[in-house]
């Protein structure tokens, strides 16, 4: 019977025809072959993860001692926290496993922990999930780590991709003349491989196995534009969802899609964002509030149903990586800048640290806080000392805060209460941005309780009014609205909102 092109570049399953054994194979073999001690296998998905596995354990002889279990399945899941009383469980493989609730985490590491130290030869647990699996599990069980092996699947090279390719040719007869090209823009996954090598035999009518040797003229942009378009219809939707966030703040600064865009460029498919934003201080005051706060979580928890099969979060150690290696292909060839404009921000290029920074004497804390948690809410960058303590912590507080009020944040707002010119700090917070006079970029807010004078260099400036006689919530709202505005003008609108420039 002739193999159908369903059958050798598989969209889904397990390889029939192209199974390659990727370069951590024989140390597979071997960690298998232990009594007892526990394997953790982790890597991007679509590299060949349960591809190995199920292709070792048939090589090794293991198949019918062997157990299947996925945490994508109820049934599995309820079956997993009954493994420590079923005695001896033979080879038991649970796939997805960073899928798991924390308290069944917490069970298998007690489990992997006791089959390793009696060196059960009728016990033995594989584990298999996505980037840093591993550091998930070590996090309920520290003394776990000479207890385990960890195989970490990289991305697959070139010529693993091209063996991949030429298996498929072998058992279709062909010959696919942009193999090469695939290669080189798989970045590494057997799926997105078989994938494009699927649409290219499409292009080319090739169905089955031919009757003679053929050789496909194709044109590689045609078929990566063919995929991609298909990939859009699943995907885009999903994309914009995920980089707008809970809600859609144009003027803001946008820290979903920024988290989303560097997830697109990273080699192995997961985010860890507390290693991104050292690298990237400069969105700590947004991003980092994202994550900090843990709105990020709350949010993908919010829409799990749209998000569980192509991201995953784990709060614990702030890595986020994704499901499906289709959406990495997706997410790798976006234009962002002109994705960015299509969610609707009004710019991605931000030149200081801050949108604004708060100046106030003690007594207005109340007030500067609840004009801080709302543009945090709006995902503005602000500068509010109490929300930066730990970063301040053992530092040079006047090193750590001149320059934040001298260039840092593009604009400053003071809170000129009663108190302001006495206290030590709010006067070295004003030598450093009393130079900024004159540059658009100081807002003063005056209290009812003390108003400007003529001689008050703040009175030559536009500015807001506070009343302590009135409502606060009312006042405060209407503040930050106008800062809003104020701030989304300064990101480059012309006066009918039209985008001026916007750049990644």
């Amino acid at each position: 019977m002739k193999p159908y092109l369903e059958d050798v570049y598989k969209l889904s399953g397990l390889p029939t025809y192209t199974f390659v054994k990727p370069v951590e194979y024989q140390k597979l073999l071997v960690s298998l072959r232990t009594p007892g001690r526990g394997l953790v296998i982790e890597g991007p998905s679509g590299i060949g993860k349960t591809t190995s596995v199920s292709n070792a354990i048939v090589e090794l002889g293991l198949k019918t001692k062997t157990v299947k279990l996925s945490a994508r399945k109820n049934d599995d899941r309820a079956l997993i926290t009954e493994l420590p009383e079923m005695g001896k469980i033979g080879l038991v493989i649970i796939d997805d496993f960073h899928r798991l609730d924390e308290a069944t985490k917490q069970i298998i590491a007690d489990l992997m922990k006791t089959l390793a130290d009696e060196e059960d030869e009728k016990s033995k647990l594989v584990l298999v999930g996505i980037n840093k699996a591993g550091n998930s599990l070590i996090e309920f069980a520290k003394d776990l780590t000479n207890r385990m092996d960890i195989i970490r699947f990289e991305s697959n090279p070139e010529e693993r991709i091209l063996e991949l390719i030429h298996k498929g040719e072998q058992a279709l007869r062909i010959n696919i003349n942009i193999k090469e090209e695939i290669a080189q823009n798989v970045h590494g996954s057997f799926h997105l491989a078989q994938l494009l090598c699927h649409h290219t035999c499409l292009d080319s009518q090739v169905t089955e196995k031919s009757e003679v040797e053929k050789t496909l003229t194709v044109s590689f942009e045609v078929v990566k534009e063919r995929v991609l378009e298909e990939l859009s219809r699943t995907f885009l939707g999903i994309a914009r969802k995920f980089a707008t966030g809970p809600r859609l703040r144009r003027e803001g600064r946008a820290p979903y899609l920024q988290i989303l865009h560097w997830l697109s460029e990273s080699n192995d498919w997961s985010l860890n964002l507390e290693q991104a934003l050292s690298l990237h201080p400069d969105h700590k005051a947004s991003v980092g509030q994202v994550v900090e706060k843990n709105l990020l979580a709350n949010f993908l928890a919010k829409n799990e149903e749209m998000f569980a099969e192509v991201l995953h979060y784990d709060s614990n150690t702030r890595i986020l990586s994704v499901e499906d290696p289709k959406f990495v292909y997706f997410l790798k060839n976006i234009l962002w800048s002109k994705f960015a404009q299509q969610v609707g921000f009004l710019s991605t290029y931000f030149k200081c640290c801050y949108d604004f920074a708060l100046s106030f004497a003690g007594p207005e804390r109340d007030i500067a806080e609840a004009i801080a948690n709302k543009l945090s809410d709006a995902e503005i960058a602000v500068f509010y000392d109490k929300n930066e303590q730990h970063r301040i912590l053992a530092e040079n507080v006047e090193e750590y805060l001149a320059p934040i009020y001298r260039t840092e944040a593009q604009f400053v707002i003071v809170l000129l209460g009663q108190e302001y010119p006495k206290r030590i700090w709010t006067k070295f917070e004003s030598e450093q941005f009393k130079s900024r006079f004159g540059q658009s970029s100081i807002i003063p807010i005056w209290f009812s309780d003390a108003p400007p004078n003529w001689f008050d260099e703040t009175s030559r400036v536009g500015g807001l009014e506070y009343n302590k006689n009135k409502d606060k919530d009312s006042q405060i709202d209407y503040i930050v609205d106008i800062l809003l505005k104020k701030l989304a003008e300064a990101r480059g609108l012309n006066e009918h909102g039209k985008q001026l420039s916007l750049e990644f």
